[in-house]
């Protein structure tokens, strides 16, 4: 389905003038949620976990849910064009905020008039606790230091946390630490002519124990045989165990063994498998879990995810956007994964409707995975500033199709299930709706923790003129950086034009896979001549080493891939990898490289490279930068 234009061109010349503030090293202050407009009072509401929603909303009386000061806006036309004459501020105090559905913020809910409507944690950033959990309770022991609790079947889940902690789906082969995703078993090759199925997996004779109960059973694989590049959960459907065979339920994303060499997987989900602590099992039918905890059970908070998302801001279409809203100081926690995953189509087209680029079906989220704990979708002027993101099931953030001007700033994600932040723009050639962002100050680490495969810090895809800059992204199974189209897309339909991407620092990124680079670009410029107008520049990139299983080739610090052309390199560092530091074709312009025998690493501004010294939060794995 043909997605419509925007009703308005971006604004880039004031973020175009905001990356020139950035490229001279120079260090925006954060805007003031608590600063209105010049002789403006804004308006104050309040929230507060022992407030009444019959309260007034004032500070004496305040309400109790999000929910409610946003219906008092729109119930009283405070947010109304005509009638918002400064912001308007709902300022939430100290304190815990569970939610078991989505706060929607919808283009009713916007600022007008040049004015904002601003989320705040009142009392500092990271005070306000938004939630999207709640406590397991009703725990019975049932046997070697596991405890069972009756959980229902009508709202399965499919991640868990112990005291701020994720817990491990039990699993076999047993992961090695908390932060790998290792080891695995290997695929094998059954019969030639099975080479190319997604939905048989085989194994050697005794490496699956026949007595398992795999009911409840997914496997999480590597598909691709030696292709280290996606990850696919899926449960598994039948087992046949004198074949050491089994059936998925839904095809991988690409075949089970590639040039007779099989992929890496575990088994998951199984009480067979539950024998480290840390470790759960949901069984579905039954609607029970099975948890081993660290602790005593009886000092642990065991909390089930209630919510996918816990902010979605969307306008109705892209000529009715929602626009000039603010969320600030928010600490936002916890929410659920899915039942099965697998990166977008396997097959040009089989999204079942018509596209310029039916290609780029293979590159896209299934409209199932479409989301993020903030989800953004048919915005403008969006600002998500000083967030304490963690313990996500999937993206941290997720911009989709038509945004103009999102800011996320100032921000630590950390625990999180999928990439980062994503934003990724319409199809290619169906309305260039996606520019203008800036990603900065951001301290973004261990993400890709349930989807490994493909992950990113900051991901791109198919958007133009952005700045992501002063950020430190940090551990990953894949990539830190990332910017992709489609090698197939003609110029005039590209939309990822115009980037720039500086003082970043990289590090522990290709923990887990190969043929990637830390910085990674793919399908950006496919024809001649290639103009240069991706910038890169003062970003360090620390050493880029795979787990000893990876079988794919190696990793690099800059990887161009397929059609990766157009772009500048300034002032590049990179730490070891098991490939080469920079690979590309002849078709960018590379200045002060380190892997370059001229490199001059005076040149280097350290002092500025990673998030700023006002950075909001203390930084976490005992960096001090």
């Amino acid at each position: 389905m043909p997605f419509l234009p925007a009703r308005r061109k971006p604004k880039l010349p004031l973020l175009l003038a905001v990356g020139t503030l950035l490229v001279t090293g120079a260090v925006l202050e954060v805007p003031d949620a608590k600063a209105s407009a010049a002789g403006c009072k804004a308006t104050e509401l309040f929230v507060a976990p022992g407030g009444n929603d019959r309260g007034k909303g004032s500070k004496s009386s305040p309400f109790k849910t999000i929910e409610r000061a946003r219906d008092h806006i729109r119930d009283k036309g405070l947010n109304q064009s005509g009638r918002m004459r400064c912001d308007i501020h709902v300022n939430l105090r100290a304190g815990d905020y569970p939610v078991k559905r989505t706060v929607d913020l919808d283009d009713r809910d916007s600022g007008t008039q040049g004015h904002r409507v601003v989320y705040r944690s009142y009392d500092g950033p990271g005070k306000a606790r938004v939630t999207g959990a709640e406590a397991v309770t009703g725990w019975k022991e049932y046997k070697d230091g596991i405890y069972r609790a009756d959980v229902g079947t009508d709202q399965p889940f499919y991640t868990l946390f112990e005291d701020g902690k994720r817990a491990t789906t039990a699993r076999y082969p047993n992961r090695a630490a908390d932060d790998k995703w290792s080891p695995y078993m290997t695929s094998v090759l059954k019969e030639p002519e099975k080479e190319a199925v997604r939905q048989w997996l085989y194994s050697n004779p005794g490496e699956w124990d026949l007595d398992w109960d795999l009911s409840n059973a997914q496997v999480m694989i590597w598909s691709g045989g030696s292709w280290s590049w996606f990850t696919d959960t899926v449960p598994i459907r039948d087992w046949n165990q004198p074949k050491n065979q089994m059936t998925l339920k839904y095809w991988t994303r690409y075949a089970l063994i590639n040039s007779r060499g099989g992929s890496r997987y575990f088994l998951q989900n199984s009480l067979d498998f539950l024998d480290q602590a840390g470790e759960y099992y949901m069984d579905f039918k039954a609607g029970q879990l099975y948890y081993k905890p660290r602790g005593d059970i009886d000092d642990v908070t065991v909390l089930r995810p209630t919510v996918k998302t816990l902010f979605n801001l969307a306008g109705a279409d892209p000529s009715r956007r929602v626009e000039g809203i603010t969320l600030d100081g928010l600490t936002l926690q916890y929410t659920d994964f899915v039942d099965w995953y697998r990166s977008g189509w396997i097959s040009d087209g089989d999204s079942g409707y018509p596209h310029k680029y039916p290609e780029y079906d293979r590159q896209i989220e299934l409209p199932r995975n479409r989301f993020g704990a903030v989800t953004v979708t048919n915005s403008e002027d969006i600002t998500l500033s000083r967030l304490r993101m963690s313990d996500t099931g999937y993206h941290a953030v997720y911009a989709l199709f038509a945004n103009d001007g999102l800011t996320v700033r100032d921000s630590l994600l950390e625990n999180i299930g999928g990439d980062g932040i994503k934003v990724e723009g319409p199809y290619p050639g169906e309305g260039n709706t996606s520019n203008g962002h800036l990603l900065t100050n951001n301290y973004i680490t261990h993400y890709g923790e349930l989807v490994p495969g493909d992950a990113s810090g900051i991901e791109l895809m198919n958007t133009g003129h952005n700045t992501v800059s002063h950020s430190h992204i940090k551990h990953s199974a894949r990539y830190g950086v990332s910017l992709e189209v489609r090698p197939e897309v003609a110029p005039k339909d590209n939309y990822a034009r115009g980037n720039t991407f500086e003082y970043l620092r990289i590090e522990e990124a290709g923990l887990d896979s190969g043929d990637m680079g830390a910085f990674y670009t793919y399908g950006v410029s496919n024809v001649e001549p290639h103009t240069v107008d991706n910038h890169v520049r003062q970003v360090v990139i620390g050493d880029v080493i795979p787990d000893a299983s990876m079988p794919d080739s190696g990793t690099r610090g800059v990887h161009m891939d397929a059609g990766g052309c157009g772009f500048s390199f300034e002032d590049i560092e990179v730490g070891k990898t098991t490939d080469q530091s920079y690979q590309s074709y002849q078709c960018n312009t590379v200045e002060n490289g380190n892997w370059e025998a001229d490199f001059d690493p005076s040149r280097m501004e350290y002092d500025k490279i990673g998030v700023t010294d006002d950075f909001p939060y203390p930084l976490p794995d005992g960096d001090t930068q």
